[in-house]
């Protein structure tokens, strides 16, 4: 027994109590080192959640106004010994300076990247969002979002990188996604990218040139899809601006928050009698036009004393009482107030499809179902002009001005506008090639396959997909439309979930990999305006040199906090990274 273990121990050890305490002793100083350094992580991870900038405007000791980080760490340190005791006596490595700073952000941003493209790895199919922008330093912006559904069948939608661009053509654009998703999905794992949302444009669009295009060469299965949020407010914009007086109306609109906007003693006028601020119109965002009628709407009574306080004060200039007049006239003029009730009324099925686009879960088989509500809504309000134009009409008769409608050119403009809208709609959301599988698993429409079934849409699914068994799918979804359980989910997500409730996934597999794929095809970029959110607030007019490693970094922090926070031995990898990154003078590795 003693040959056999002879030499399995280090003789060094063996023979020399000293090394042995020596080991003890490094071992000890490494915990003490990793519990310092897990505090400074926790620090940084504070500020990045938070978006909070770390630096100050000087750390030096004698500095009244050391950031947010250096104030953090001292007040972390009042209440842990150890840290304070750290942060009194070093000599070696201290922890609190730009250059740790960077390196551990660096390391945190590379644990995150890890582990989402481990999760994307692991999921069966995967899908991208990209979207460009200017950041306050004039850079061109690039973010890349990826759609998956994670290991506990959940869908998520990561934050992966912010890549600048030194120009935004196409080809610069495909080049740098392409890079990324090398290595994101390799070789072997191309045909899990199924799906390629943009904004829209020109540039991603192009089916010869196109960003689109270039990937697709490369990723047969992945699909282009134009964001339905962009499409609807193309819709909105086309069915605005066409008609000349429905532009006259927007225009007008947009002038009563620019009218306040201007002068502060006008906007106190407005805060004495209407107590409540005009939102402004935008023409990129249609919910903004949306905010704007609601509110005209809700205090026009209001809003007409206030504008003529202001005409018949001697308080104020010619300009503001001239202006002020031709508001109040407008607020009582019936042409407003014709075109304000019709948008008031077509605005909430506005909002409502548009707060439905921005749902991270939303799929197309749900959108599918939300469109088709939408055009019936749009429809009611077609059929409902005569009581429009009686609905306007309340609160008095004005005298007609010269060229204002009579009530046939209202109701003919009005119903102008809801056609179309439907037009647009109709053209635009309609479900072709790939999009047709969404309509196989329509709850509404179940009754109707199972009398008899829907043949075409399958052929172009599996033309679309080829990696479903058709024999096996048609049985499955035979089956499905004959049950009654099914009946009652409410888009893919809920069906899927049913599966994976009841533990039937093994049962309809190929029903559920088609799930998956429509539950991994993003109808819209809305998480990539949300990324450009936080990039605005990230690199600010004070903040504008910051590194491109350190703003990925503090996005990440802050757009996937909930992964950080999951994590439970995420400061663990931080350190090793920190640790395997170069020779230091501090020992952060166990013997």
């Amino acid at each position: 027994m003693r040959l056999e273990f002879f030499g399995k121990c280090s003789i060094s050890e063996q023979l020399d109590a000293g090394y042995r305490i020596a080991i003890r002793k490094h071992n000890e100083e490494v915990t003490k080192n990793r519990h310092i350094l897990s505090r400074i992580i926790d620090c940084v991870k504070f500020c990045g959640a938070f978006e909070l900038a770390l630096r100050g405007h000087d750390e030096s000791e004698s500095s009244d106004n050391p950031g947010i980080f250096r104030g953090l760490i001292d007040f972390v340190a009042s209440l842990d010994g150890v840290l304070k005791e750290h942060l009194e006596n070093a000599t070696v490595f201290k922890g609190t300076s730009k250059t740790v700073q960077n390196e551990l952000l660096d390391c945190m941003l590379s644990v995150v990247k890890e582990h989402i493209i481990q999760e994307a790895q692991s999921s069966d199919f995967s899908s991208i969002q990209a979207d460009e922008t200017t950041d306050i330093a004039t850079q061109c912006q690039l973010v890349l979002v990826l759609r998956y559904i994670d290991a506990k069948n959940n869908v998520q939608e990561r934050f992966f990188e912010f890549i600048p661009l030194h120009s935004a053509n196409a080809d610069s654009i495909a080049t740098a996604l392409q890079e990324r998703l090398a290595v994101i999905l390799p070789g072997d794992q191309k045909n899990k990218l199924i799906s390629q949302a943009y904004d829209g444009a020109s540039v991603m669009r192009g089916a010869t040139s196109g960003v689109q295009k270039q990937i697709q060469d490369l990723y047969p299965n992945a699909y282009y899809i134009h964001c339905y949020a962009h499409q609807l407010n193309l819709i909105m914009q086309q069915a605005t601006s066409q008609i000349p007086k429905v532009r006259l109306f927007f225009a007008n609109l947009g002038g009563f928050a620019s009218f306040f906007a201007r002068s502060p003693k006008r906007t106190d006028v407005l805060d004495k009698v209407v107590a409540h601020r005009l939102p402004t119109s935008s023409s990129v965002r249609w919910i903004f036009h949306s905010r704007a009628v609601n509110t005209v709407f809700e205090h026009r009574e209001d809003l007409i004393p206030c504008f003529e306080t202001m005409r018949d004060s001697d308080d104020f200039d010619s300009v503001t009482m001239r202006e002020a007049a031709g508001f109040a006239a407008l607020l009582v003029d019936q042409d407003f107030k014709y075109f304000l009730t019709l948008f008031h009324n077509i605005m909430p099925h506005v909002d409502l499809l548009y707060a439905k686009l921005q749902k991270k879960d939303i799929d197309s088989v749900h959108i599918k179902g939300s469109i088709q509500q939408f055009q019936r809504d749009i429809q009611q309000i077609r059929d409902s002009m005569p009581s429009l134009v009686e609905q306007s009409s309340q609160g008095g008769s004005q005298p007609k001005r010269r060229g204002s409608l009579n009530p046939g050119e209202q109701k003919r403009i009005a119903t102008e506008v809801c056609d179309t809208i439907l037009l647009h709609t109709m053209r635009r959301f309609s479900f072709t090639k790939h999009l047709v599988s969404a309509t196989l698993l329509q709850a509404d429409k179940f009754e109707q396959y199972a009398k008899e079934f829907p043949e075409n849409a399958l052929s172009e699914t599996l033309k679309a997909y080829p990696m479903l068994n058709k024999s096996k799918l048609k049985t499955e979804l035979d089956l499905i439309y004959c049950t009654e359980e099914f009946k009652k989910g409410n888009g893919a997500v809920d069906l899927f979930q049913l599966f994976v409730e009841n533990n039937l996934v093994h049962v309809f597999r190929e029903t559920v990999t088609l799930l998956k794929i429509l539950i991994t095809t993003p109808m819209t970029t809305a998480e990539a305006e949300r990324c450009f959110s936080t990039l605005k607030r990230i690199k600010t007019f004070l903040r504008n040199s910051m590194t491109q490693e350190r703003l990925n970094a503090l996005a990440m922090l802050s757009m996937e906090k909930r992964v950080v926070t999951e994590m439970t031995d995420f400061n663990q990898k931080v350190i090793e990274k920190f640790a395997s990154q170069k020779e230091r003078r501090a020992t952060f590795i166990f013997k």
